[in-house]
């Protein structure tokens, strides 16, 4: 099959630093990386499904997108009528939400200062 993939902001990870809580500080303030792949031909075939990886068998997980204040996004995307998946603080993982977009997929709604700290 023939696909197309484009990269979009990647970073040298010998800049990384090496303690694991400064490296995922580090990770989480980086310009983010997005892979876009296309399938060539995928959009005439109609035995080709995607799945959204939320649910088994797992595969794809999600994006993540990276905000200054999770709290205040999600207030927005209450109003907006946005369906959450987890919001800010439920569960374990205080301080990240999981929104799904209008298919389903879900979306990490994260703020890169506090990820070392989740």
């Amino acid at each position: 099959m023939k696909f197309s993939l484009y990269f979009m902001g990647y970073e040298d990870l010998k800049e990384a630093p090496s303690d694991p809580t400064e490296r995922t500080a580090w990770t989480f303030k980086r310009k983010g990386t997005v892979e876009l792949t296309h399938n060539w031909g995928s959009e005439h075939d109609d035995s080709v499904s995607y799945h959204t990886g939320n649910s088994d068998p797992r595969g794809f997980g999600h994006i993540g997108i990276e905000v200054p204040d999770v709290y205040k996004a999600c207030e927005r995307f209450e109003k907006l009528g946005v369906d959450f998946v987890k919001k800010p603080d439920d569960g374990k993982m205080k301080g990240i939400a999981f929104i799904k977009d209008p298919d389903g997929y879900w979306i990490e709604i994260l703020s890169a200062g506090r990820m070392a700290e989740v």
